[in-house]
């Protein structure tokens, strides 16, 4: 299988061309590839597939064979993907996701795509829609008990289902011990991502992020639109926010007048590869 590994700010996949290549087990494929020890080492695999609804899609699946809806710096460096290896030739291009149908403007330098914004769409509140089993609407600083401690949570999903949580020192935390626990709490049918935020002033907050299926990772692109939306909905910050990651900084615009979160961030390619899967997973 030919692939190739890329990063939006640490946040790293392994991506196949799937005009090229078939995957007939994704799940175990991801599984295998994501190992850090005995694979390729990845927050997981993703997909370049043609599209009937839009230019391209994706298909993404976590580090432990789940699927994902969306992945806001996957799609970034999907959008380096198509433009650098020759697929397409526009600088304006629709992805297909199991969140919907997103739209992307690449800034092109030296033949090569550098940074890309993203058209998250809109934000989404409604618990059921998230899905979280509380009956606030919005799910705006609503307490939660996660190991005998209360916390206080804000609710959006971005396509997939993100629970922030707003805290002093995020860089002490030790995320490893409370990560699990948010994300397999009984009150996310679908299991959550867990934002850890700390405010630093108006437009501008530190984030750690314990991904559903892939533990702690160094960015989650709907995760810092999704902070922000929540830092909107506290009055913690104005509409355009610096979110500082442990893999760098993405800059988040929700346009409240037309309800879209904008995402605009680098992507990265690592290094191309050819690798056997072992027999029966291809």
């Amino acid at each position: 299988m030919k692939f190739t590994k890329m990063h939006g700010i640490g946040n790293d996949y392994v991506y196949v061309n799937c005009f090229e290549e078939s995957i007939k087990n994704p799940a175990e494929v991801s599984k295998f590839v994501s190992d850090r020890h005995f694979g390729i080492g990845s927050d997981g695999l993703i997909l370049i597939s043609p599209s009937a609804k839009a230019d391209f899609r994706m298909n993404i699946y976590n580090a432990d064979g789940s699927q994902a809806e969306m992945c806001g710096n996957g799609i970034r460096c999907v959008a380096k993907y198509v433009y650098d290896y020759g697929l397409t030739d526009k600088t304006e291009i629709s992805v297909e996701t199991l969140a919907g149908i997103k739209y992307l403007k690449l800034q092109v330098e030296n033949g090569k795509v550098a940074t890309v914004e993203v058209n998250m769409g809109a934000p989404i509140l409604e618990p059921k829609k998230i899905p979280v089993a509380v009956e606030n609407n919005p799910v705006v600083d609503v307490p939660v008990e996660v190991k005998g401690k209360t916390y206080h949570m804000t609710c959006v999903s971005m396509g997939n289902p993100h629970a922030i949580i707003f805290m002093d020192n995020v860089k002490e935390l030790d995320i490893e011990a409370i990560g699990p626990y948010f994300e397999n709490h009984p009150v996310f049918p679908k299991r959550t991502n867990t934002e850890f935020v700390e405010v630093l002033d108006k437009n501008t907050v530190n984030m750690r992020v314990w991904e559903r299926g892939s533990d702690e990772t160094l960015a989650c692109g709907t995760g810092a639109c999704a902070t922000t939306v929540a830092c909107i909905l506290n009055n913690k910050t104005e509409d355009e926010v610096t979110v500082h990651l442990l893999g760098g900084d993405l800059k988040i615009r929700w346009d409240r007048k037309e309800n879209l979160v904008y995402m605009t961030g680098p992507a990265t390619v690592v290094f191309d590869g050819e690798i056997t899967l072992p027999e029966g997973i291809l």
